[in-house]
């Protein structure tokens, strides 16, 4: 069973930075592939970003595209999502995301077996 605990939410202004992390445990994290998503108040949840097992591969959001960016670290069990130039429409809860059944789980929320608790983004204006 995957575990999957994410951390580093909190309130930012816009136009600042934040990272989040995303610690796995409980399987070979190497052979997981992983995503970030993201729920704002009253909308669905929606893709953020991508990364294969190996991290070679990577997708973002139109979004967030040149703002964001998503890595790994194997030997840490880590993904990581570094944001930049916030906006306060990125506001919202961000979830981290895996599956072990693909090389590279894109941008399709049921292509992840393994979902974390998600933590807070706040953008202010």
């Amino acid at each position: 069973q995957v575990q999957l605990v994410e951390s580093g939410g909190g309130l930012v202004q816009a136009g600042g930075s934040l990272s989040v992390s995303c610690a796995s445990s409980g399987h070979t994290f190497r052979s997981l592939a992983m995503g970030w998503f993201r729920q704002a108040p009253g909308k669905e949840r929606e893709f953020v970003a991508a990364i294969s097992w190996s991290g070679t591969s990577t997708d973002y959001a139109d979004s967030v595209k040149g703002r964001f960016t998503i890595s790994r670290d194997n030997a840490k069990n880590a993904v990581y999502l570094q944001m930049n130039s916030l906006k306060p429409d990125d506001t919202a809860v961000y979830y981290c995301a895996a599956t072990m059944t693909r090389f590279y789980g894109g941008s399709n929320s049921i292509n992840y077996d393994y979902w974390g608790q998600g933590t807070q983004v706040t953008v202010s204006s």
